[in-house]
């Protein structure tokens, strides 16, 4: 009798809308709510309590190297970032295989934020090129995303070898160019001795445009960039004057980091032998880190900037790059 009873019998015999309203709900959260949390995964060597309490320091460290550096010389992050990176997660058990992915899109992440600052303080110099740059988005949020999706189907030592010769060339720029009038610029600012150019010849083709910026987006997402290496060099090639130029490439880094973290987070998602706290190849708690402590240190070095002589530094940090290169090529 208890077991016929209309609130137990309901349990077991549902009217047909009910059960296929269940079914719709259910159909919901599988595909569309339960992807959208991160689901962590442990390291394949735990962690144990002071080797965590060292990785949050050494974060903290990147974070504060980065920042200084962009506030100094005008360079980004990324190319001391990943490498960093890479040395800090295989000390603490990340899969060989993973390496490199996680280390760039984790770098990728960090440049959404610090290019924030950046973007906000051109803006109001008025140096951002907004009609260049709605000409260069399209092509940068296709190429970051194609070069996340490419990233993810390519052996971490590839990448490696990528990354490195490319740091390697931007280390040939700026120690051998820096003094002979050329532009080098990384994610943060502006490396140059160059004075400003007359504005000639715009940018006005949407379709130059596009394939320039597809191939500046897909570059920097491999090696984890805000392509400022690549965007200011053309446009003072295009004859844009200079400060527009730094500010231009400043506004460009967000769309590509947005684009290329993004595609790092859907291609790792799943992966198995990330850390825990990662959504896919975003590292969180070295995210928080190296934003919290390179906004804090990047004022410091842009008054340092002022102090010390901008031109031997920059041949001091190209070889840095150099160091950082050759290590990265030897494994």
């Amino acid at each position: 009798h208890l077991f016929m009873s209309p609130p137990v019998l309901y349990f077991f015999v549902k009217p047909p809308h009910v059960v296929w309203r269940g079914r719709w709900l259910s159909s919901i959260k599988s595909h569309l709510i339960y992807p959208l949390i991160p689901q962590p995964v442990p390291f394949v060597t735990p962690l144990k309590d002071n080797e965590r309490m060292d990785a949050i320091l050494l974060y903290l460290l990147i974070g504060a190297l980065a920042g200084l550096l962009a506030g100094l010389l005008g360079v980004g992050g990324g190319l001391v970032i990943v490498p960093l990176l890479v040395w800090i997660f295989l000390q603490h058990g990340v899969a060989m295989e993973w390496l490199m992915h996680l280390a760039i899109g984790t770098s990728l992440a960090t440049i959404v934020v610090t290019s924030l600052s950046s973007v906000a303080a051109h803006h109001r110099r008025g140096a951002v090129r907004w009609d260049i740059f709605w000409i260069l988005v399209p092509g940068i949020l296709l190429g970051g995303w194609l070069g996340a999706a490419v990233a993810a189907v390519v052996e971490s030592s590839l990448l490696q070898k990528f990354f490195a010769s490319f740091e390697l060339l931007v280390a040939i720029q700026m120690g051998l160019l820096s003094g002979r009038g050329a532009v080098f610029r990384g994610e943060g600012g502006l490396s140059g001795v160059d004075a400003a150019v007359e504005s000639g010849r715009e940018v006005s083709s949407r379709i130059e445009g596009g394939v320039v910026g597809g191939v500046i987006g897909a570059v920097s997402a491999l090696v984890g960039i805000g392509g400022g290496t690549m965007t200011v060099p053309w446009l003072v090639w295009k004859k844009i004057k200079i400060h527009q130029a730094v500010g231009t490439s400043a506004a460009v880094g967000l769309p590509i980091a947005i684009a290329g973290g993004a595609g790092f987070v859907w291609s790792g998602w799943g992966v198995e032998g990330l850390p825990e706290w990662s959504s896919g190849f975003v590292y969180w708690p070295a995210f928080v880190g190296i934003v919290v402590m390179s906004v804090l240190t990047a004022p410091l070095g842009a008054r340092l900037a002022h102090m010390l002589p901008a031109l031997y530094l920059k041949r001091v940090f190209a070889l840095f790059l150099l160091f950082l290169s050759i290590r990265m090529f030897v494994g």
